[in-house]
């Protein structure tokens, strides 16, 4: 076994090895409880990103690892040339519980959205009688849903995209939270489907007027279109609804799901959808080695158990309100605070700063350096998405630090 050594020996050969990708804060991590995590020096943080909303459930859950050992001990991995233990209970629970007739299978965010992208598109040619190869799915701006060339041909982040060209021919993409472009775009005949987040993660935590999914639901049904709600992080009650689709009773035609789905022990994904879509694909026209395996299946049934047994979708909305609450006081107090928006533990604080420059990744160093891990996006503006599981007594110990920290980048300007 290895020795143990300091931060600084890790982030070296992270440099040196691995690649360059990511810009990670200095901090290596080495263990998680709940809603903490540990650094190799044993300094404990509160965690406010929860690996992107990966890990709803808390770190280490004891009944979510029981499950995973007593699998991984019996069978993991037996691919789809054959039937396994495991996964029709999977899909037999997770149909019911969300209210669709299939379920398929993936590993990641980004392969759970390229399939539904794929399903839609089948689904166009099959049932809605598009011309071969013209059919068209709409995204709204902002979006993301990974880094493969499928989603950077849906994107308009130009990191994103910048030297990875051509793409994927076949995307059209529409202002965020515009009914009215919507409108237009669906007078397209070829097109098959709007793919969309309820809340837009990466962008921001940017949150849609109230009745925009339901316009969305209703637009799409009346020019025969598939609504495809991402759901990959606000999914499973990170916003404080099991779906966030569920904040207008919007159910979408096809529902993709990752992250907080197997409560962030492994790579698990899905779409979900009815049987006029789901059985346009037929075998050996999708699948992957590692789709639906027996040790996925497993810990994903318990994980999504968890979240419904400990209510963990109830605290969510609860401590979501005692967040904002904290924060909007925060931003009464300092102009640097533009904005506080969220629902439920999926919150963002948009900040500025002096001349214009924002303060948002300083905010996010000295937290740090007090005991607290989040991540700027976009520069200007902090994620703040801790497990579902925090109390409120953590939450105002939180508050504490991150008020704490803007205090201090303020009289440091």
């Amino acid at each position: 076994m290895s020795l143990v050594q300091n931060s600084s020996y890790y982030i070296q050969l992270e440099k040196k090895f691995g690649a360059s990708n990511y810009e990670p804060l200095p901090v290596v991590l080495d263990r998680g409880e709940r809603i903490y995590l540990f650094d190799v020096e044993g300094k404990r943080y509160f965690d406010f990103l929860s690996a992107y909303s990966a890990v709803n459930q808390g770190h280490c859950h004891p009944k979510l690892i029981q499950t995973l050992v007593e699998q991984s001990q019996k069978l993991t991995l037996t691919s789809r040339a054959f039937y396994n233990s495991k996964l029709g209970e999977y899909e037999e629970y997770m149909t019911k519980l969300l209210g669709y007739q299939r379920i398929l299978p993936m590993n990641t965010g980004v392969e759970a959205a390229e399939t539904a992208v794929k399903l839609c598109r089948k689904w166009g040619y099959q049932v809605k009688g598009i011309p071969e190869n013209q059919a068209k799915i709409i995204f709204a701006s902002g979006n993301f849903w990974g880094r493969s060339l499928g989603a950077i041909s849906a994107s308009t982040d130009p990191l994103s995209r910048r030297e990875f060209g051509p793409y994927v021919p076949g995307f059209e993409i529409i202002p965020f939270n515009d009914t009215e472009a919507l409108e237009n775009s669906l007078q397209d005949p070829n097109v098959a489907g709007f793919m969309v987040e309820p809340i837009q993660g990466e962008a921001g935590v940017i949150v849609p007027n109230e009745g925009y999914l339901a316009s969305c639901r209703k637009l799409c049904k009346e020019a025969g279109v598939l609504l495809i709600f991402d759901e990959v992080q606000t999914g499973l009650g990170r916003t404080g609804k099991l779906l966030a689709g569920d904040f207008e009773s919007v159910k979408p035609d096809i529902l993709v799901l990752g992250k907080a789905l197997s409560g962030g022990i492994l790579p698990v994904s899905a779409v979900l959808s009815n049987d006029e879509v789901m059985l346009t694909l037929k075998p050996g026209e999708h699948g992957s080695t590692y789709g639906g395996n027996p040790l996925a299946c497993a810990v994903a049934k318990r994980a999504v158990e968890i979240l419904v047994e400990e209510k963990m979708t109830e605290n969510s909305y609860k401590m979501g309100e005692l967040f904002r609450e904290r924060m909007n006081i925060l931003k009464s107090k300092y102009d640097v605070l533009l904005d506080v928006r969220g629902k439920g533990l999926l919150n963002a604080i948009e900040f500025n700063g002096k001349n214009g420059k924002s303060i948002a990744k300083e905010v996010c160093k000295k937290t740090m350096e007090l005991g607290l891990l989040a991540k700027t996006t976009h520069d200007h503006t902090v994620r703040y998405a801790p497990p579902l599981v925090i109390q409120p007594q953590e939450m105002e110990e939180a508050c504490e630090i991150i008020e704490k920290a803007v205090k201090f980048c303020l009289d440091s300007m």
